[in-house]
């Protein structure tokens, strides 16, 4: 929606008046709008996080519990079984440092892609931003994030393993972390409104995507054939990076460069495709 105020000047009051227009054509993101809601945007996120795990008896503790039983389940099945090659990585620490920040994007993706259609009954009632909804998931999901970071500290002190300056890059890919899933949940919300379909393919897509990234095995493994096709995966870039920057290991930049990339074309993408399908959103619901 597009707002254009003016001032009557015959009003002794000084009276103003809002017009309120659709948008029309591909439209940018308006930060100064996003700004101005800034207590709304506070409001559902608390919302969410308070909401999250309301009248469970485990609580906050679900947020390590289930990235910790994948990492025992991958351990044993892939380290152990299997035994795929870590590069000299112990399994169990290989595999936390990836399904931690893989956790937070799939259910964030997943949340995030069904938020408008949770929230439909708020979007024809009144106007406000609505990028804010697809949004929203991704900065509730910090505070599970935070909370299963825990995980890795007593890892570290178990396998001796100690901070190098890599771990200054680690705020860049949680950041990137954030961007993929925002690109995603932008992306598919959006689609979600028109298409219920989306609700039913995101288990499908989620366990197709995990196998596409580096979290059960290593990027060294993919065959020079093919490594240019993986590094575009926006989530390899970020699974390298954690690697990278929590263990100390030399960054693999023919991975993480070109996922960067990717993900900035996906998150700005998704928001212009967003902004276009904003005006149908009341119609279609």
């Amino acid at each position: 929606m597009a707002f254009f105020s003016f001032s009557n000047n015959s009003d002794p009051i000084g009276s103003q008046v809002t017009i309120i227009k659709p948008r029309t054509g591909w439209q940018a993101i308006n930060f100064k709008e996003l700004f101005e809601y800034r207590d709304l945007f506070y409001f559902l996120v608390w919302r969410d996080i308070k909401v999250l795990y309301a009248q469970t008896i485990l609580g906050f503790l679900w947020a390590i519990l289930q990235p910790l039983v994948q990492i025992v389940i991958f351990s044993i099945i892939f380290g152990k079984v299997a035994k795929i090659g870590t590069d000299g990585i112990p399994y169990i620490l290989f595999s936390s440092v990836a399904i931690i920040p893989w956790t937070f994007m799939s259910q964030a993706m997943t949340t995030s892609s069904q938020s408008l259609v949770t929230g439909q009954n708020m979007l024809g009632k009144v106007y406000f931003p609505r990028l804010i909804y697809p949004v929203t998931p991704i900065l509730a999901k910090l505070v599970d994030f935070s909370i299963s970071m825990l995980l890795i500290l007593p890892l570290f002190f178990y396998y001796g393993v100690t901070p190098t300056w890599n771990l200054l890059f680690l705020p860049l890919f949680i950041g990137l972390m954030m961007c993929v899933a925002a690109g995603v949940g932008v992306w598919l919300s959006a689609m979600a409104i028109r298409f219920r379909d989306v609700k039913f393919a995101m288990p499908f897509f989620i366990q197709m995507l995990m196998y596409t990234a580096p979290i059960v095995y290593s990027s060294s493994s993919i065959s020079g054939n093919f490594r240019t096709l993986y590094s575009l995966n926006p989530i390899v870039s970020v699974i390298e990076g954690f690697r990278a920057s929590l263990l100390g290991i030399p960054f693999s930049w023919e991975f993480i460069l070109p996922g960067m990339i990717s993900a900035v074309i996906l998150l700005v993408t998704g928001t212009y495709y967003f902004q276009r399908m904003e005006r149908v959103f009341v119609d279609v619901i």
